[in-house]
């Protein structure tokens, strides 16, 4: 019984590896922190902070499987002297089953001033993605099928993508599009046309002073794209102490997600956070770990700078 179980398991991760594969660029990756990693998700939040911040983050999904997907990310943003303008760059490294695909994006922000601390910023990104397969691999590879001889090397697809973001010192909100580009290729073994749909995030965030030591902040992040569900991921952190962050998350069908944070110092944070899977796929795996390592270097304050919560 073990070993049939196995068998359908392995199946099934072979499935979602082709239809990943065939829908690459449906299949964004996903961060249970993205409120510490938000200019992956809109490159107007470049240069938002005040300050130079970079942030470096491991995720693991669904431990226990086989070719799960597992992300790297690094990110690194900055005002300019004219505080009006942010840049960012970008480089995400994203693996599952036999495929592995690298992003890299440079972020350009605009920004404009609407009042004491509130701005209304304009974001726009560039970049490239590179994508690998190797169907060696692959648990069922097979030299004399042909579908499974065909590896991609180095296949470059360009995108370009925007975002809109307003914020203040208490509440932020954004819209964005990660790549407008539609990079559509024949492919002569499915004898079909694949091609890249938009991806559209909202996401938003307050954060309620409950005492002079605690601070509340719910968040959300929807994500739609064409022909797949909408999906939403909505959190409740609190800071404690200026040091200490704990709370929870929810993502549709999906999971549900502890996350806790450490402000080691004043310029430097460590989160973590667990996702506890509430699909049919609670029975193959442990669960997704994901941990962030955030960086702000110490310069002079700026006249516009987010709570350090966003």
């Amino acid at each position: 019984m073990k070993l049939y179980i196995k068998s359908l398991e392995t199946y099934f991760i072979l499935i979602c590896s082709l239809i990943s594969v065939c829908a690459i660029a449906q299949q964004e990756p996903q961060y249970t922190q993205y409120m510490y990693n938000t200019m992956s998700v809109n490159p107007a939040y470049a240069g938002s902070t005040g300050t130079t911040e970079a942030a470096l983050l491991y995720r693991s999904q669904w431990v226990g499987i086989s070719g799960a997907p597992q992300t790297q990310s690094f990110s690194i943003h900055s005002p300019l002297r004219n505080e009006n303008i942010g840049l960012g760059l970008s480089i995400v490294n994203d693996k599952i089953g036999p495929s592995n695909e690298l992003y890299f994006d440079g972020n350009f922000a605009y920004s404009i001033p609407l009042g004491y601390e509130k701005r209304l910023a304009f974001g726009l990104k560039a970049g490239a993605r590179m994508l690998n397969i190797d169907w060696s691999k692959g648990r069922y590879y097979d030299s004399d099928d042909v579908l499974l001889n065909q590896n991609i090397n180095n296949q470059i697809k360009m995108a370009v993508g925007a975002g809109i973001y307003y914020y203040t010192d208490k509440w932020y909100v954004g819209l964005s599009v990660p790549s407008f580009l539609r990079n559509d290729y024949y492919d002569d073994v499915q004898e079909s046309i694949d091609y890249d749909r938009m991806h559209f995030y909202l996401m938003g965030g307050y954060v309620f002073d409950l005492s002079p030591s605690v601070k509340f902040k719910p968040a959300f992040l929807v994500k739609a794209v064409s022909g797949a569900p909408i999906t939403a991921d909505v959190s409740a952190n609190f800071m404690i102490q200026e040091k200490f962050v704990i709370g929870g998350a929810y993502r549709t069908d999906d999971s549900v997600s502890i996350l806790a944070g450490f402000q080691v110092a004043p310029s430097f944070y460590l989160g973590y956070a667990f996702d506890y899977t509430v699909s049919q796929l609670n029975k193959y795996n442990d669960g997704s770990h994901e941990i962030i390592l955030r960086y702000q270097f110490v310069q002079k304050q700026s006249k516009i700078k987010s709570p350090r919560f966003f």
